[in-house]
């Protein structure tokens, strides 16, 4: 997916926003803009968004000297996630449809994504998981079944601490002995990592990897010769959130994405209002 020219403002947000979270010394702040405003002038705009979020975010880095800037953020999700979790297994106990509503409760947790507009507070969580109840799920869900009980190999692609625990759910779901969990390689926003997928207690459930890069979204001829081979491979691959759907939309193969339009870009791609939950799939294999 393209960076468009409505992308550029909230890369300038997300910049400021995140220089000023994480230094209180303007020059910081106004080194990171500088930088960024001269990238703009230069990038290239067929590439996604993610790609100069992926720069920006390893500036923030060096310019403060954090290599996990979000890392006690993401520590904090986890723990809120952890603690909604035995209310979110008795909604699935009483459901008619579970892996339904297990997809639909790990959009809800998409909402924990520092990097767009959006309550990421508990009561902000909450409000997310009742409107995965309630509100119709945009997509494909009837292939989506039909993909999961065929596949013998899953693919599940990560985005963010704290809504890792929720991916926990559509993981058990679909059946955790035939899932790989793939994982950031590297800190960026507050993308899950390795660490995040112990602390939601994925490493106990299915077998977890990394993609051995640090691009929020999956940035392919960046990742790990591991990764490429399972995505080339997989029998079914599901990519959480709205970084996995910018560069993996046009991947050379079929892809399941599920994610919260939060970004109205991103919405009007996917042809859905914003807000919606969407379970979206590629066009291509």
């Amino acid at each position: 997916m393209k960076t468009t020219l409505d992308c550029i403002p909230c890369l300038f947000r997300q910049a400021l926003e995140t220089a000023r979270m994480f230094s209180k010394d303007p020059t910081v702040h106004e080194r990171l803009l500088k930088d960024v405003l001269g990238w703009c002038r230069d990038m290239d705009m067929n590439k996604p968004a993610p790609v100069m979020g992926q720069r920006i975010h390893r500036r923030l880095r060096r310019l403060t000297g954090l290599k996990d800037p979000y890392r006690r953020a993401k520590d904090a999700q986890n723990k809120m996630a952890l603690s909604l979790l035995p209310g979110l297994r008795r909604e699935l106990a009483r459901s008619g449809d579970r892996l339904e509503l297990a997809a639909r409760m790990a959009i809800a947790g998409n909402i924990i994504d520092m990097g767009a507009y959006g309550d990421i507070g508990l009561k902000g969580v909450h409000k997310a998981v009742q409107h995965a109840l309630a509100e119709p799920l945009r997509g494909g869900l009837p292939a989506f079944r039909l993909a999961a009980k065929k596949a013998r190999s899953i693919l599940y692609l990560a985005d963010n601490a704290g809504e890792i625990v929720f991916d926990r759910l559509l993981i058990e779901e679909l059946g955790p002995e035939r899932v790989t969990v793939a994982v950031r390689g590297h800190p960026v926003l507050n993308d899950a990592v390795m660490a995040d997928a112990r602390a939601a207690g994925l490493h106990k459930l299915a077998r977890v990897i990394d993609n051995g890069s640090d691009a929020p979204g999956t940035v392919l001829e960046e990742t790990s010769p591991e990764f490429k081979a399972l995505f080339k491979t997989a029998d079914l691959v599901i990519a959480k959130g709205q970084g996995n759907y910018e560069t993996l939309s046009e991947a050379p193969r079929r892809v399941y994405f599920l994610f919260k339009a939060k970004c109205p870009v991103i919405a009007g791609r996917a042809g859905v209002a914003l807000g919606a939950q969407v379970l979206a799939r590629s066009g291509r294999g």
